[in-house]
């Protein structure tokens, strides 16, 4: 079987004769005949009626029709995928994002790349504190998109490009504040379990962020499930701000403004390449995109 005998199949099942195929694809009947008849012989099966003015599918034509539909799709998808590569074009590009980043903000960028280049495949992965950041220096990223510290903007394997900032809020439920209905300090909330999302990086080495001595806590790996249990009375925490502004308009959520502790934290984001990395022309593209993006309408709309 060969998608020679496969397109020749296609076209005179499309069309019900020898020549509408022919002019299809510029093939003589007679070869477009023997064919057909070859792919029978070798499938074991007879594909059309040939009993009437038109060649029409048998039952069994019918179902390999449709086998042969996909296959066909297969094909043009590997032919595609084949040029896209052999043009220098990557196959597959890793975006690694700090959690608590709002990505509505990127989905034009991201959209406009993908209808640019339709086979390379944009993975994105979601990392927590300085998990994305060490994605990318250990190459498992093409690029990151994370919040970072000053020792980090002055590390020279890294070139940087500011997109927006972002706020997370220290939040607790009405449930949990009516246990304290003299809550001045976070002292007052160590037998309170703290809601922590946990690095998925490394190099935190430890470190627990703004985490007091003492203090219960409760491990997490998402900030959906941290919102989830803060919202139950199970805890408190700090969560981005443009998840849970709903929460704070209707009262679920009610921010935390003690003595001793920031109720906010202002991150600024960052997308960052290695240096020495030489981008493909996909990764490239999406680079320069969001230099040339402007992000001011996120920073005003949280």
């Amino acid at each position: 079987m060969k998608l020679d005998q496969l397109l020749m199949f296609q076209s005179v099942a499309e069309l019900g004769s020898l020549r509408g195929a022919s002019d299809r694809l510029h093939k003589t009947q007679p070869a477009i005949s023997q064919s057909i008849k070859q792919l029978e012989i070798g499938l074991g099966v007879t594909l059309f009626s040939r009993s009437g003015y038109r060649l029409e599918l048998t039952q069994s034509g019918r179902i390999l029709y449709q086998h042969a539909l996909r296959v066909l799709n297969e094909a043009t998808s590997l032919q595609n995928m084949a040029r896209h590569i052999s043009s220098g074009n990557e196959p597959s590009i890793t975006l690694a994002t700090e959690a608590s980043y709002d990505l509505r903000g990127i989905i034009p960028l991201l959209s406009h790349v993908q209808k640019q280049f339709p086979d390379t495949q944009i993975v994105l992965r979601q990392e927590r504190l300085t998990g994305a950041v060490e994605a990318l220096s250990e190459k498992q990223a093409t690029l990151c998109l994370s919040p970072v510290s000053t020792e980090l903007i002055q590390n020279t394997k890294f070139k940087m490009h500011y997109l927006s900032s972002g706020c997370l809020i220290n939040v607790a439920s009405e449930q949990l504040l009516a246990r304290h209905p003299e809550l001045l300090t976070s002292t007052n909330l160590l037998n309170e379990y703290q809601i922590v999302v946990q690095d998925s990086g490394k190099y935190s080495k430890d470190k627990r962020w703004g985490v007091q001595d003492g203090q219960r806590c409760w491990y997490v790996n998402d900030f959906a499930t941290k919102k989830m249990l803060i919202e139950s009375g199970m805890g408190w925490g700090k969560l981005p701000q443009h998840q849970i502004q709903k929460s704070l308009d209707n009262g679920t959520l009610l921010e935390l403004n003690l003595e001793d502790i920031q109720s906010r934290v202002t991150f600024d984001y960052y997308l960052i390449k290695n240096k020495d990395q030489i981008l493909g022309p996909v990764a490239q593209t999406l680079w320069d995109q969001f230099e040339a993006y402007s992000f001011n309408h996120i920073e005003s709309s949280g």
